[in-house]
């Protein structure tokens, strides 16, 4: 490192030593207790010790791909927790976070010289399973590895709900809203594959701002502002400039039944009155704007989704089924992680007192309210110098404190005077 400009060095031309950061207890408890949150979250309970296979194609799960055992030009394959530990332990990992209804890879025929060694009775393959670049360690439209060692530009990554990959925030098509403003991401090619969700985006989505980005060079980010064609497009809806003439892909598209694979449409026959109604075809009513970016939406937005008949025929034919389901939510399943976890994390101090008797219980507390007082007295003489605390000195500490309380149980009188 360079010394800062205009600063001069000490007499005799040496340096002085930096300071070493001194961070106190509480902090270093508030951190690990932050990151064992975190590992719980990312993890969502799942097992670490038993492979996930026979729970067949888990709702959702941690998984992770090996690139020891399946590199690039080899089959993709996904592992679970406890075979990321047991059978892959040495070998290079990408981590996934998470993907839905997958069933654990590991051992089966794309290993050819692997054998899983905590369920090594699995089918030679799972049909059900879906993959994609994210398996060989390369994500978003851009197919880079993340972290990406040629990437200097600071940007966080985002997961699509839909076909899970994940995305650069520069190349969704538009500015993200700040993270806590929204939940959840559909990327550019499932907004277009998932033409429905266009008709909500005015009432649900979370609003954002058209990015433009450099031809020369797509990955530097320039300032954000509204195109000429984006002016036209907010004049045309306030009732302005209608003899203009707009672009086709500048056109407010009105949806008169919602988009499927299939081509199927919803009945144009008024629903009776013991049927729902449908909410999409109500929104049709009205005019939606789609354009070519990434959408991102609120917490619970789900909820509010069309679930008559034939959307739900349409969600099928389209393979998102899942849109309707809260508990598919990265959200959900985190928080599940969590409390799961919460639940069997057991105090070992309250353990210890059940299994005592009333005398055992009182002795104990009062052993604990002893090491307490004169561990918090030993402590404030190190904070009252200003000096660190070293090793050898909790282990001083501890040696001082069982040699007194010998002597007290020494001295104590197991008789009546």
């Amino acid at each position: 490192m360079e010394a800062a400009a205009g600063g001069a060095e000490p007499a005799g031309g040496c340096a002085a030593a930096p300071e070493e950061p001194v961070v106190s207890l509480a902090d270093v408890l508030a951190e690990n207790e932050e990151l064992e949150k975190e590992a719980r979250a990312v993890l969502g309970g799942s097992d670490h010790e038993r492979c996930s296979y026979s729970q067949g194609a888990v709702k959702r799960q941690a998984l992770y791909a090996c690139s020891t055992c399946t590199p690039p030009g080899e089959e993709p394959a996904g592992i679970c927790l406890a075979c990321s530990y047991e059978c892959h332990g040495t070998h290079k990992l990408f981590e996934l976070y998470t993907k839905r209804n997958f069933r654990c890879d590991c051992g089966n025929s794309k290993f050819k010289n692997l054998q899983c060694k905590l369920f090594p009775e699995k089918g030679k393959v799972n049909s059900g399973n879906k993959y994609n670049h994210n398996f060989y360690g390369l994500y978003c439209v851009c197919k880079r590895p993340y972290p990406d060692p040629e990437d200097e530009i600071p940007d966080e990554m985002i997961q699509c709900i839909v076909c899970e990959d994940w995305f650069h925030g520069r190349h969704l098509g538009a500015v993200p809203p700040e993270s806590g403003d929204f939940h959840e991401m559909v990327c550019q090619a499932c907004m277009n594959c998932c033409a429905f969700l266009w008709v909500y985006t005015s009432q649900l989505a979370v609003p954002t701002v058209t990015k433009v980005t450099s031809l020369e060079d797509e990955r530097i980010v320039l300032n954000v502002k509204e195109t000429e064609e984006q002016n036209r497009e907010i004049k045309k809806e306030s009732g302005g400039d209608h003899q203009g003439k707009i672009k086709e892909e500048e056109q407010v598209e009105q949806y008169n039944e919602p988009s499927t694979s299939s081509g199927s449409k919803c009945p144009e026959t008024v629903p009776k009155s013991d049927e729902p109604v449908c909410k999409l075809r109500e929104l049709q009513t009205k005019q939606c704007l789609k354009k070519d970016t990434a959408t991102f939406w609120p917490s619970n937005w789900r909820s509010k989704l069309c679930t008559c008949k034939d959307c739900l025929k349409m969600y099928s034919e389209l393979d998102v089924q899942f849109l309707t389901d809260e508990c598919d939510t990265v959200l959900a399943y985190e928080n599940k992680g969590t409390s799961d976890q919460e639940t069997d994390r057991r105090d070992p101090l309250m353990d210890t007192l059940n299994s005592m008797n009333r005398v055992q219980q009182v002795e104990l507390i009062c052993e604990y309210n002893d090491l307490k007082t004169e561990l918090t007295d030993y402590l404030r003489r190190f904070a009252d110098e200003g000096t660190v605390v070293k090793r050898e000195d909790i282990q001083q500490f501890f040696e001082e404190f069982q040699s007194r309380k010998r002597r007290r149980t020494n001295r104590m009188q197991y008789y009546c005077s």
